[in-house]
């Protein structure tokens, strides 16, 4: 079973491709499920204010949800598409997130963390963020978020868990890490008593953190308390669309999981795979 669920195309402004050039491309990978999930409208800071290119705008939304279900439709039998969504927790804004969801037929929604109040800890534009920062605060903060956006009902897949480390940032000391190790438990547990999926984000790898999101600790605990995981590779363009997944199947396989969680009409199913 070949899967992606994590993409994301032109509309979002730092990615290129329109999604049937992603759809196109699936179909030369022999991908069975493709998702479509790229970033929710802004919702806590102002998009004429803050940095551009962060996601599609409001407007965009429903164009977007169109332009997915007639591809759904007109490439029926060809390959199995999903409709989805990288919709970004931001604590406080819960009931405008799911109002500005609450009108459309996904097939799944990914709940990530990037944001920590208006400091996008993901963007290289803002690594200047960490200084004068204490790093273990900062990561107490990114997993209490994720077990906020876990526990809110709003989400069917964490999505890249612990993407917090892509710059290399984080505790020094061996007490610090043992925390990160502890706040990661902690955020686990969220997902597991939630009865949600997460991914298994493979663009990691082409990161600084040159690690998958998330590491391979933290999949053998995800394995130990019964998270269903699922694949993407998070790409931002058609030809880097299932960059890092055999590497990812391959880590799974090992880590002991045999199954992968699909989506469809907000429903998961477990299906086998091979490594």
């Amino acid at each position: 079973m070949l899967i992606d669920y994590h993409t994301h195309h032109e509309r979002c402004g730092h990615a290129v491709g329109k999604l049937e050039d992603y759809v196109r491309r699936g179909i030369e990978l022999g991908l069975k499920q493709l998702g479509l999930s790229d970033h929710l409208p802004l919702v806590h800071v102002d998009p004429a204010q803050y940095y551009p290119e962060m996601a599609m705008p409001l407007e965009e939304l429903p164009r977007y949800v169109e332009e997915c279900l007639a591809l759904k439709e007109r490439y029926r039998g060809v390959i199995d598409l999903r409709v989805g969504l990288e919709a970004d927790y931001i604590e406080g804004y819960e009931d405008k997130i799911r109002e500005l969801l609450a009108p459309y037929p996904w097939d799944y929604l990914i709940g990530s963390v990037h944001f920590l109040g208006e400091w996008d800890i993901t963007d290289f534009r803002q690594v200047h963020g960490w200084e004068g920062q204490e790093p273990l605060e900062v990561y107490r903060r990114y997993y209490q978020a994720i077990g906020k956006a876990a526990s809110s009902g709003v989400y069917d897949i964490i999505g890249h868990m612990d993407v917090i480390k892509r710059f290399g940032y984080g505790p020094d000391t061996a007490e610090g890490r043992a925390e990160v190790r502890e706040l990661e438990r902690g955020a686990l547990r969220a997902i597991a008593d939630a009865g949600i999926a997460m991914e298994l984000n493979a663009s990691g790898l082409f990161k600084p953190c040159a690690e998958m999101f998330p590491a391979s600790h933290v999949l053998k605990q995800a394995l130990e308390l019964g998270i269903p995981l699922t694949l993407g590779s998070d790409a931002h363009d058609p030809a880097k669309l299932g960059e890092g997944l055999p590497e990812a199947r391959k880590l799974l396989w090992d880590t002991g999981f045999r199954e992968l969680a699909v989506f469809e009409d907000r429903r998961r199913e477990m299906v086998p795979f091979e490594g």
